[in-house]
């Protein structure tokens, strides 16, 4: 074989183990790139939560606690206290029902968490419900049974509005960010405690990210 030959041999050998490399190369970094989107993802995929034991009370339909209006979308949740010491969780949703008939005002919740970690649903969560004035059509709201004055919630009560918020935040992808009070909403002292003692309510919603970990 020539000299010539053997040089465009060579020439033609080393492009072609260039051009492999290159492929070689590329494809460690798309495999890079998606083990990095991954890894991204991974917080996201936390361990489920399973869904907390309640009971379905749901309300009758009517104008003043249940308007039976579609709740396209959840981008939040929204966490009130009763305002009422000692009250259960079915005494308060009792009030709600009852407002079909006395139409005092107009109130409600899709679940209360009772003095004793009980959970009360009251209205699906394709539904409004009228407790969080201008969040009303994009949020859920959680309602609280405390037994004293302050407000504060007895550990059964919190345990249990912890699990329901971190379950509800999974059901919806929403994150601990994503919980706020009554009072960020209008400026209202709800709920009390946690607005009194915003360490408590940074607490909370820390437990209700931790809940998942």
């Amino acid at each position: 074989m020539s000299s010539t030959r053997r040089k465009k041999s060579r020439h033609i050998s080393f492009r072609w183990i260039s051009y492999v490399v290159l492929l070689a190369l590329i494809l460690v970094s798309v495999v890079k790139v998606k083990q990095f989107a991954l890894a991204k993802e991974t917080p996201q995929a936390r361990t489920a939560v399973e869904a907390p034991e309640y009971d379905v009370k749901l309300l009758t339909v009517n104008e003043y606690s249940r308007p039976g209006i579609a709740l396209d979308h959840v981008n939040g949740i929204v966490i009130h206290y009763t305002a009422n010491p000692r009250s259960t969780a079915m005494q308060n949703r009792d009030y709600f029902e009852g407002l079909k008939d006395s139409h005092i005002t107009k109130a409600s919740s899709h679940f209360i968490v009772g003095l004793e970690g009980e959970i009360v649903q009251c209205i699906p969560t394709s539904e409004i419900a009228y407790a969080s004035n201008s969040r009303n059509s994009d949020t859920i709201a959680i309602e609280c049974c405390h037994e004293s004055e302050d407000g504060k919630f007895n550990q059964k009560t919190y345990d249990s509005l912890v699990h329901l918020t971190a379950w509800l935040c999974q059901k919806f992808n929403l994150t601990a960010e994503d919980v706020i009070r009554h009072y960020d909403v209008t400026g209202k002292k709800c709920p009390l405690y946690f607005v009194e003692h915003e360490d408590a309510w940074e607490q909370f919603r820390q437990d209700v990210a931790d809940y998942s970990k």
